[in-house]
């Protein structure tokens, strides 16, 4: 089976609000405000007419620019090979002065898809096999006041969420009177997880951990609250706090995540399949982090369903990956799937279909269409 086409497809796709059933916007963090999002999917055809579907993040905010770099750099290099030879050709890959990864890590999906379907198989298997029929997530929160905070965590107790990531803003002090309003408000019913996306210095880190962990409050992690490559912080800050230290935008880059590891400076890894450049990448780092007696989740950055299907075979096949991940797909206002994902008791079902095991619905696709 040859491949014949690749296409990019910008979409731009709204976020359900707050006063909505597990809704979201505006999803605050310490440097945006979320109502919509951006995204690219990827649409790989065949001369068998099998497709396979992929996707990713707008890069540097350009839809143009995404779209670009995917069908003038990449799927020249992957039009006329055989389907059994794409991974290859995607692992071979180089581009000089660009960082390509999450692009492949998008194509690479929907390579996995079309081969999938090609061996009447879900994905999960061709990865050896499930260790979970389902996903338990971790719900996603914006920043809210301390009141609003505490509603929602409740709301999302009685949803049957386990864990709750929200995000930290420019005031730490701030934070912790959140997490304290939502711990106290659901009494233990979850884990919690901050997310200060690198906004924090060291003293910050330290003095507000120190308030959380002095108030009974100890997170899952601290996900990335200090720059990247930074090692010996991230060793020093693990060193003079209690709470698991975790780092996200780090494993972005392989050779960060290593460094990391190396100096026994995090308790958790947050990957992702996408900017880690596929799926086999990503499993990598998971067995590196378990390796090293490190914990993996996966991120979640407003997948539209054909990321959250990839993720959920990742995640439901590879027992590394220890810690629910992320996900905010309950929040969208609409879908590009013909059947949604729908979260019960705080988890979703992994595929079992061909492929993904996911129908794309074309025409809303065509309907949230950007031009590019």
């Amino acid at each position: 089976m040859t491949i014949t086409d690749l296409e990019a497809i910008p979409v731009r796709m709204g976020v359900a609000p707050l006063e909505a059933e597990l809704g979201l916007a505006p999803y605050v963090s310490n440097h945006d405000q979320v109502e919509s999002v951006d995204r690219v999917l990827v649409r790989l055809e065949t001369d068998e007419r099998i497709l396979g579907w992929g996707e990713m993040l707008v890069a540097l905010k350009s839809a143009s620019v995404t779209k670009t770099v995917l069908e003038d750099v990449i799927a020249p290099k992957l039009i006329g090979e055989s389907i059994e030879n794409a991974h290859a050709v995607l692992e071979e890959f180089y581009y000089p002065y660009v960082r390509i990864d999450p692009f492949l890590g998008a194509v690479d999906t929907a390579v996995w898809d079309a081969l999938g379907k090609k061996n009447d198989a879900p994905i999960s298997e061709l990865l050896g096999g499930r260790v979970t029929d389902e996903v338990d997530v971790a719900f996603c929160l914006g920043i809210l006041s301390p009141e609003k905070s505490a509603v929602h965590a409740q709301q999302a107790a009685d949803a049957g969420f386990t864990s709750l990531k929200t995000k930290a803003g420019p005031d730490w002090n701030v934070d912790v009177e959140r997490l304290a309003a939502m711990h106290d408000a659901v009494d233990g019913e979850l884990d919690f997880r901050l997310d200060p996306n690198q906004g924090w210095t060291m003293t910050e880190a330290v003095r507000a951990l120190t308030r959380l962990e002095n108030r009974g409050i100890l997170l899952e992690y601290i996900e990335q609250p200090i720059r990247t490559e930074t090692f010996g912080s991230y060793a020093s800050l693990r060193s003079r706090t209690r709470t698991p230290i975790g780092v996200n935008e780090d494993t972005y880059f392989n050779g960060n995540l290593r460094q990391l590891l190396k100096a026994d400076a995090i308790d958790a890894a947050v990957i992702d399949l996408v900017p880690a450049g596929g799926l086999s990448a990503a499993r990598g780092q998971a067995a590196e982090a378990e390796a090293a007696g490190v914990s993996v989740s996966h991120h979640c950055g407003f997948d539209l369903g054909i990321k959250t299907a990839a993720m959920l075979h990742l995640v439901g096949s590879t027992a590394a990956i220890d810690m629910a991940p992320d996900s905010v797909y309950y929040g969208w206002e609409d879908y590009v799937l013909v059947d949604p994902f729908e979260v019960q008791n705080g988890a979703y079902p992994v595929p079992t279909g061909p492929g993904l095991g996911i129908t794309v619905d074309e025409s809303k696709v065509e309907e949230y269409r950007l031009d590019a």
